[in-house]
């Protein structure tokens, strides 16, 4: 016996998306925990990660490229809001992003060439195409009227930066 909505929960983390809490899936995964850690283990190879904020897949296996490049969008991002005097976490928290306010970010970017060596992010429609991307993975939700926020999965990929900061500071010492 599954637990209520196996299939659309398999289905989703199968699809490389993250269930948030906001999403009614969190609940079912978190009651049942164990369950998915043994069951994606056993049948895939695949380990269940899960905090209080999110669950995803992730497999040894995989050579994807798509971590990385959400990773270099935060981190331009929120340099770029820093660089403007905002609070990246709470914007990246509590705003709704306009696609023409994240392009004018990308376009004076003082990280140009990071993007332009990043085929997901170096054109116009390549950033759109890579946000789409987000909302697909629940990384991003589609607000209407070409604005974008973001889930709290976004706190993955920005640990994610933190950890490469706190390891580059440490080999620089060392």
């Amino acid at each position: 016996m599954y637990p209520d909505k196996h299939k659309e929960i398999v289905t989703s983390l199968m699809e490389g998306k993250f269930i948030t809490v906001e999403d009614f899936l969190f609940e079912t995964i978190k009651k049942n925990e164990d369950f998915y850690i043994n069951f994606f283990e056993t049948s895939f190879g695949f380990e269940v990660i899960g905090n209080h904020n999110f669950y995803y897949l992730v497999s040894g296996e995989t050579n994807e490229n798509t971590s990385r490049d959400i990773s270099i969008f935060f981190s331009i991002l929120c340099y770029e809001l820093d660089k403007d005097g905002k609070n990246f976490l709470e914007e990246l928290n509590y705003t709704e992003f306009y696609i023409d306010d994240i392009l004018e970010y990308f376009k004076n970017s003082s990280w140009l060439d990071v993007i332009k060596a990043n085929k997901q992010l170096n054109t116009d429609d390549s950033l759109k195409r890579h946000i789409g991307t987000m909302v697909k993975r629940n990384i991003a939700v589609k607000q209407g009227n070409d604005r974008y926020s973001f889930t709290k999965a976004h706190k993955l990929f920005i640990d994610f930066a933190k950890d490469l900061i706190k390891d580059d500071k440490n080999e620089s010492i060392a």
